[in-house]
């Protein structure tokens, strides 16, 4: 699926609106500019390189070729390239953990039956023992609102404000459908975010809606 079907509307789209007492036209604001969008788009980056640690809370629904799964999610990275992932469906009161690592990939989840599993690829691990795909090596820039390093992206478009409104990167289409205002002096953090590929085993697509954000430098990480 292409990100120009999933958006709604071309973001970059002016529209002019018939006055309906005078009858004159009224413009729309100008989209953001090229260097806008860089200038931002650096500032972001530069902003997110001060914290060594960050995670959020929310809620997450995750499908796969027809099985799902939602609930509660509780994310925290490190700045060794660690990070801790747990989920937990308060109707079932089914959880699990994932801890990995993204420089090795391998990974650990506990709270399966039968006990934890390891392996030496969290994504095929996750994968294996709940049926769900999920970029993990990714999706930890994703959520902060920017392109992973790693990898061409395509189809990257923006929003009024210049933010990112969705792009395809590494099969995925990710697309931003909310935003929050951050921290003073720092960019808008997202909201809620979507990411879909169709995979030989089928369509997979993971929703967030982050509730919560927080951050931590090196001087004030536990």
């Amino acid at each position: 699926m292409t990100l120009h079907r999933l958006l709604a509307l071309p973001l970059a789209a002016i529209l002019l609106a018939g006055c309906a007492t005078s009858g004159q036209a009224v413009r729309a604001e100008a989209p953001p500019s090229a260097d806008r969008i860089d200038e931002q788009a650096r500032a972001r980056r530069a902003w997110w390189t001060q914290y060594t640690t960050w995670g959020f809370t929310g809620r997450a629904a995750i499908e796969n070729a027809g099985r799902g799964g939602s609930g509660r999610i509780e994310w925290r990275e490190d700045g060794d390239g660690q990070y801790a992932i747990a989920l937990s469906a308060p109707i079932t009161r089914q959880s699990w953990r994932l801890v990995g690592d993204l420089a090795s990939g391998a990974g650990r989840i506990e709270g399966l039956e039968g006990g934890p599993r390891e392996g030496a690829d969290a994504e095929a691990l996750l994968r294996e023992t709940t049926g769900w795909q999920v970029p993990l090596r990714r999706i930890g820039d994703w959520v902060r609102g920017m392109p992973a390093a790693d990898a061409p992206v395509a189809g990257l478009v923006h929003d009024a404000e210049g933010r990112p409104a969705g792009f395809e990167q590494a099969g995925w289409t990710v697309r931003y459908t909310g935003w929050r205002a951050g921290a003073t002096g720092g960019p808008d953090l997202p909201a809620k975010i979507e990411a879909e590929t169709a995979g030989d085993a089928g369509r997979a697509r993971v929703r967030l809606v982050i509730e919560d954000w927080t951050f931590a430098s090196a001087a004030s990480a536990p």
